[in-house]
This record gives C-alpha cells, structure tokens and sequence, in this order.
C-alpha cells in the first residue's frame, strides 16, 4: 500500500513556484495575492494566516484583508473592485464561507475572473468544461489531479468515482478528470448522498476521490482490493482521550480502507497541503497572463 504524501508532493510544487517567482523577478514583476476574510471563524482565520504567511516566505506580495462580520454587501463589494483595479494584485480570493447575510455568489461574480485563482467565477467554470487552459480550475481538484500525477497512477481509461458533487470538489473533479490529456481520459462517475446503492458503484471504482462531508463515511464494503482513494475531506471529531478533547479525520476510515487499497492518503497530511500549494500556483499563471 503506499501512502500519497501530500506534503511532500506540496513542497515538489513549491519547490516550482519559487522558480517561476526568481523567473518573474529578473523581469521586474512580483505576483501578489489578496485573501479578504469577513467575520471572525476561528478556521478561517487560520486558513487565511496560514495563506499570507506561505505568501510572504515564498516572496509574493500578498494583502491580508480581515473585515468584521457586519460588513455589508455594499461594502464587500467595493473592496472587490478596489482589489480587481489594483495592478498589483493577480490574485483574490474571498474566504469561504461569509456570514449569512453576505450573497457569496455575488461576490464570486465581482471578482476580475482574470484573477479569481479559486476558479469559481462562472467563466472560469465555462473554461474548465471547453478544456481553455487560460482559465482557473478550483485549487482542491486540482491538487487531487496532481497528487494522482505524481504518485504514478494512471487515470487514462481508469473508471473514477467521485464522491461528492459540490462546486468546490465534486462537478470541477469530474471535469478535470474527463478531459483529454495527463491526469485526465478518466470514466467518471458522480456520486453522492441520493446515490442509490452506493457500494455497489464505489466498488467498481479504479480510482475513489471522496469529497462528500461526512466523517469516516467511506468503509471496507465501499472499496475493491487495489482500488486508489483520494481522501478530500477533513472534519473535526470528538476525541475526549487526546489532549486538544478532538482529531481530524477524513472522509474515508481510513484504518479499515487502507489494507484493501493500491494507494491512499492521509488525513492530515494528504489534500490539505496541496489546496495552498495549488492557490499559489494559479497566482504565478494569473501574474504570467496579466502581464
């Protein structure tokens, strides 16, 4: 069985970026990212601490916009635009999700799509589905897509099960797996929780990226021996023996699954480390285009 390090595959792309950003340098150009956070969420903070300080080591610019939680729609929007006219950012990204007065659609919209690097905005969606490279395609498929590449396996004519149909994971996993070319020519199928019959699909599956939410969802009778799991998810759970009274797990139980499976990651430690990794990446491209 061996284990997808998602941190060592990570720090491989990285490893890249900071080549493309001495590249860009000796032409005079510093690719920059902006992270805007609404509201106070304890994760989302860090997610968004953690961006910015990947950012500043890697020697992009990067903006740290933390706005309280009554900020209005009006006012979110206006620091979008200011954002979008800012020559020197590449990249936005607003954190999800926002509070619940917040249209978050709206503000996917108001983003320049030439620099909406979470590939949400409904034309880099539309690019994702014609197969245009120039657009952006969402950070964690796309670090799913990358850790597949690099550990070897063969998506080509491999019948893929993608567990899950969220516009964060599921429907842009699909697509990327589908299209013609590396890390693609995949048999996909979408399941999810109305799935009739669910094992009976999964087990068919070369390859399962399991993306639907539900902690420790995916079991042994889901998976056929040799199969490949990718495991997105992370969710905290209740763990009164551990010091912080909680773990993450993923979306796969993983000591029952990993004995029946080819490859698999890790939860921590697998999908995590590539969504920054991959966030990065596309502000480098969003940097190259604009230029």
């Amino acid at each position: 069985m061996q284990l997808i390090s998602g941190t060592a595959v990570a720090e491989k792309v990285l490893e890249e970026c900071r080549r493309d950003i001495a590249a860009l340098a000796s032409e005079g150009k510093k690719p920059g990212l902006a992270v805007v956070l609404v509201g106070d969420d304890p994760a989302s903070r860090a997610y968004v601490r953690s961006k910015d300080k990947k950012c500043r080591d890697l020697g992009l610019h990067s903006i740290k916009l933390e706005l309280p939680a009554e900020t209005t729609q009006e006012e979110l929007l206006a620091h979008v635009q200011t954002l979008n006219n800012d020559p020197a950012i590449h990249g936005i990204l607003v954190q999800s999700p926002p509070p619940p007065h917040i249209d978050e659609a709206a503000i996917v919209r108001a983003i320049d799509p030439a620099k909406d690097v979470d590939g949400f905005h409904p034309i880099n969606v539309a690019k994702l589905t014609l197969e245009d490279p120039s657009g952006f395609v969402p950070c964690t498929p796309l670090g799913c897509q990358r850790l597949l590449m690099d550990a070897g396996i063969e998506t080509k004519g491999a019948n893929v099960v993608v567990l899950g149909r969220s516009m964060i994971v599921g429907k842009p996993m699909a697509l990327l797996l589908m299209a013609k070319g590396p890390g693609g020519d995949a048999t996909v199928t979408v399941a999810h929780s109305r799935t009739k019959d669910l094992p009976a699909i999964t087990r068919q599956a070369d390859i399962i990226i399991a993306a639907i939410g539900r902690p420790e969802f995916l079991k042994a009778e889901h998976v056929r021996e040799g199969a490949v799991v990718i495991d997105v998810g992370i969710n905290r759970v209740e763990a009164p023996e551990t010091p912080k009274g909680y773990k993450l797990v993923g979306d796969v139980a993983f000591d029952e699954v990993a004995p029946k499976c080819q490859a698999i990651t890790p939860v921590p430690g697998g999908v995590g480390p590539m969504t920054i990794a991959m966030l990065i990446a596309n502000t480098i491209k969003a940097c190259k285009q604009l230029a």
